[in-house]
């Protein structure tokens, strides 16, 4: 094929139309008719020799050779927009740049007051809006929109990128008071006491937890139904700030990785123990659009958030050991 004769404008076209699934929103964003758009889609059926999108049950729905280009034409915009824009240095002392990041609420608790707190210092007029999952959609970060979204994540869009900033034993967090620490921290007292569930993951709104659907409660319960064994849940939280608080009862415990209980590491009242079991780590990623990989700012950006998080690691090395597997735990009786 002859690419002189190829309109580069088709790629943009396609990009947004596989992003929309919708001809009409798609001229919309591109401030464009629906006819021209209409026709648009026509040439890039003709040029690729494919549907490209097709009618379901669903609305439209992209080809299978649709979905294997879109990352391949994210990333053939993504160099043109970098090979247009003015070569600049970011300017950290001087920016004015807003920051939008989605975080959930272990992040936030963890991460993002240090992010702050250096921020204030190197780039006192750089704004941070810092949003929930809630607030976001895996659109929203692949068309730039938000700068960044830091999660655990079970999986993200092919064509985004990411890097692993940290990963998190867990801990069981309680109250010094809690009858159970008069014997023996086993599996058998871990399961004889009362728990606080504490998660949010991904992205978009929430819905109520179902206490019997172990297979969604998470890597805790997960962790337990693969012994056969199953906790008392006596409250659901989406708060890691909320769950720390109530673990100030005498009768409950709060499991959560143990990053989030070394910000308790000075109240008097609450003790950390390492779980009675194995849970598998969970990794802290961020995750960004390939539109701004090439971007100065968000450059920065990330290298603040991996600095931050390689600062984290020093300091609370010596706290979070106690947490790190080391062999098999007391056994559950219906194990023996």
């Amino acid at each position: 094929m002859d690419l002189s004769r190829v309109d580069l404008n088709l790629l943009v076209y396609l990009d947004t139309l596989l992003r929309e699934k919708s001809v009409t929103k798609a001229a919309n964003h591109l401030g464009i008719t629906q006819p021209a758009m209409s026709n648009g889609l026509r040439r890039l059926r003709d040029l690729f020799g494919d549907p490209i999108l097709v009618r379901t049950s669903e609305g439209m729905t992209a080809t299978a050779r649709a979905v294997e280009l879109q990352p391949l034409v994210r990333g053939i915009l993504a160099e043109v927009e970098r090979a247009v824009q003015p070569s600049r240095d970011f300017s950290a002392a001087e920016s004015q740049r807003v920051f939008r990041v989605m975080a959930s609420d272990y992040a936030e608790s963890t991460l993002m007051p240090r992010v702050l707190r250096y921020l204030r210092q190197e780039a006192p007029m750089v704004t941070l809006d810092v949003l929930t999952p809630s607030d976001v959609t895996f659109a929203d970060v692949d068309q730039g929109r938000v700068d960044m979204a830091i999660n655990r994540f079970d999986k993200l869009p092919q064509s985004f990128h990411q890097k692993t900033l940290w990963s998190d034993h867990f801990a069981c967090l309680m109250s010094r008071e809690n009858p159970i620490l008069r014997e023996p921290f086993t599996l058998d007292t871990y399961l004889a006491a009362s728990h606080i569930w504490v998660s949010k993951t991904g992205f978009g709104i929430g819905v109520g937890v179902n206490p019997q659907d172990v297979q969604r409660l998470g890597w805790v319960d997960e962790a337990l139904g693969r012994l056969g064994c199953k906790r008392r849940i006596s409250v659901f939280t989406r708060h890691y700030q909320v769950a720390m608080l109530l673990a100030e009862q005498n009768d409950l415990i709060a499991t959560l990785p143990s990053r989030a209980a070394w910000l308790q590491r000075d109240h008097a009242g609450l003790v950390a123990k390492r779980p009675p079991f194995d849970i598998p780590p969970m990794e802290l990623k961020m995750a960004w659009s390939p539109l701004l990989q090439h971007n100065a700012d968000h450059r920065w950006l990330r290298w603040l958030m991996a600095e931050v998080a390689a600062e984290m690691d020093v300091e609370v090395a010596g706290f979070l050991e106690q947490f790190v597997p080391t062999g098999p735990m007391l056994s559950h009786s219906s194990e023996r």
